[in-house]
This record gives C-alpha cells, sequence and structure tokens, in this order.
C-alpha cells in the first residue's frame, strides 16, 4: 500500500468555491505540511500526546486553511469532497476530524484514519486523477466505508517529544 500525501493549493472547486486538497504519491513541496490543532474552539498545548479517538484540527502551513468536509459531490469520484477552509487557522465546526488509530496514541510511525466529525466519512484519496492545471494529482475525499484507501502516515515532519507529566503519567503506576 502507498501513503499519499495531500497538497492544498490555490485552485478552487467549482462546487463549493473552496481550496482544492489532492494526493501524491512522492513530493518535495511545501504545500504536503500540515499542522496539528486542537478541535475548534479548543487548544492542543504542544508536546501533549494525540489519543486516538481525539478531534483534531489540520491546518496547512502555506495557507492557514484548515482540512474541511461538507455535504458537496467531490469533482471526479462523486464522493464528498474535502477542501482548505478559513483564514489563519479559524473556520468552523467543519474543520474537525477524528483520528483513529491502535493503542492509547497515535504514534509516529502508525498508521491512522482521520474520521470527518460533523459527517462521518474517512478521509480517503482512490485513483482519480485531475488534468489541468493540477495534472496528475489524485482527488482526497471523504469516503463512508473503510478501505485500504483510507489509511495515513506521518512521513516527515517536526516530531515533538511528549512532556514530562505526560511522560511520568504513562510510566508510572502507583495505586
Amino acid at each position: 500500500m502507498k501513503i499519499h500525501k495531500w497538497l492544498s493549493q490555490d485552485i478552487l472547486f467549482h462546487s463549493s468555491g473552496q481550496q482544492s486538497v489532492t494526493g501524491v504519491t512522492s513530493v518535495d513541496d511545501s504545500n504536503s505540511y500540515w499542522r496539528i490543532r486542537g478541535k475548534t474552539a479548543t487548544v492542543c498545548e504542544r508536546g501533549t500526546p494525540i489519543k486516538c479517538g481525539q478531534p483534531i484540527r489540520l491546518t496547512h502551513i502555506n495557507t492557514g486553511r484548515n482540512l474541511h468536509s461538507h455535504h458537496f459531490t467531490s469533482p471526479l469520484s462523486g464522493n464528498q469532497e474535502v477542501s482548505a477552509f478559513g483564514e489563519e487557522g479559524e473556520g468552523d465546526y467543519l474543520d474537525d476530524w477524528t483520528v483513529l488509530c491502535n493503542g492509547p496514541y497515535w504514534v509516529r510511525d502508525g498508521e491512522v484514519r482521520f474520521k470527518h466529525s460533523s459527517t462521518d466519512v474517512l478521509l480517503s484519496v482512490t485513483g482519480e486523477q485531475y488534468g489541468r492545471p493540477i495534472s496528475g494529482q489524485k482527488e482526497v475525499h471523504g469516503m463512508a466505508q473503510p478501505s485500504q484507501n483510507n489509511y495515513w502516515k506521518a512521513m516527515e515532519g517536526i516530531f515533538m517529544k511528549p512532556s514530562e507529566l505526560l511522560r511520568a503519567e504513562v510510566h508510572h503506576a502507583e495505586l
């Protein structure tokens, strides 16, 4: 299975008018970096491990827009559209995604799924490819059913060590 990266570029979807999010298998492009943040109206302190089942926001580094979904049909596959929305990390409740993984926390090398908190679709990429001006990039969309097309893995970035308090909590088992 190939793990894809998402890109966000200033190419707008015709249906919603929001910024596109596409997938590629290999890229050296700053458009593929996203920051993990607390869900809408919450704070996620740097260095706090992300729990499996925890809602988060993913904010695109270059544009400040959040990974977003809503009840629009995606242009190529007919699944649910996934876009980038908001300004400077501010958006709405449709920017919240729940991390689905095995174990208590999302680990650096572990595969995860992202479930849209409002519409229950899974962030997915299949084989549908765009033409010009983003030729060869794949459509990222939401799918209702789990499959091999909705597993994701952090490939590179800045990874924070858990805070001292949380590490002590995990390794300290006093009754």
